[in-house]
Formats: C-alpha cells, sequence, structure tokens
C-alpha cells in the first residue's frame, strides 16, 4: 500500500485502514504523509503537531489525523526544485559544489556565462 493512500482516507474517505489489517502500519510514511497534509491552510497545523511528536506510534498520529482533519477533497502538486543549466555549468566549468555555484551564478554576467557555455560545448546536437 502506497503512503498516499494514508492520505486520501485522512483527506476524503475517514476510511481506517489500519483497523481493518494492522499490517499495513509498516506501510505508512509520516514525513510523505504530513509533507501531503501541509500544502493546505486548514491542515498544516496538525501536520505540524505530528512533526513534532514523531516519536509517536504510526498507528496514534494516523488515527489523530484520520479522526480532528474535516473530509475534503485536497489536491496540491509537490513542488520540485527547479533545473538550473546555468549552475550546471558552473560546477562543471570552476569544479564548484552546487551550494557555491548557486550563490555565483547571481554575480556572473549573461556574457560570462556564454563564455563559459561556448568553453564547454563539445558539438553535436543540442536539445532545445
Amino acid at each position: 500500500m502506497g503512503p498516499f493512500e494514508f492520505t486520501k482516507t485522512i483527506n476524503d474517505t475517514k476510511h481506517n485502514l489500519m483497523d481493518e489489517d494492522p499490517e499495513v502500519e509498516k506501510d505508512y510514511i509520516p514525513f510523505l504523509v504530513n509533507r501531503s497534509l501541509g500544502y493546505f491552510m486548514d491542515t498544516i497545523m496538525y501536520a505540524n503537531e505530528m512533526n513534532r511528536f514523531n516519536s509517536l506510534d504510526y498507528k496514534l498520529q494516523y488515527d489523530f489525523l484520520l479522526n480532528i482533519i474535516r473530509p475534503r477533497k485536497r489536491y496540491s502538486k509537490w513542488l520540485k526544485k527547479s533545473k538550473d543549466d546555468n549552475i550546471d555549468l558552473i560546477k562543471k566549468f570552476y569544479g564548484y559544489s552546487y551550494t557555491k555555484a548557486k550563490d555565483v551564478v547571481d554575480i556572473l554576467s549573461e556574457d560570462q556565462i556564454e563564455h563559459i557555455r561556448s568553453k564547454l560545448d563539445t558539438g553535436g546536437l543540442r536539445k532545445e
């Protein structure tokens, strides 16, 4: 059973999966459930409480969220880190780490970045 089945039952169906089959408790991943609930104004405080009390048993955490959150359809796309090609160029050209390249990318001008891009260009087909 996937972790998002637990989120679906907490948000929408209110059907207790752990009472039916105690074996599904091992499939419960509190981080993913709390993160998915953290996207909504009406559930973020409850998710934060479960983050604070992360030492509780998984069943207790699930039962708390299942019984305290009002049923409603909730859906949001997960935020993902955006990919910046300029950071990859700087990392490769200077041998910097990601964090150092992220700091440097704001300092360099477009002409300097184009110079780096031309130096690292190995030819072949380009993805555009």
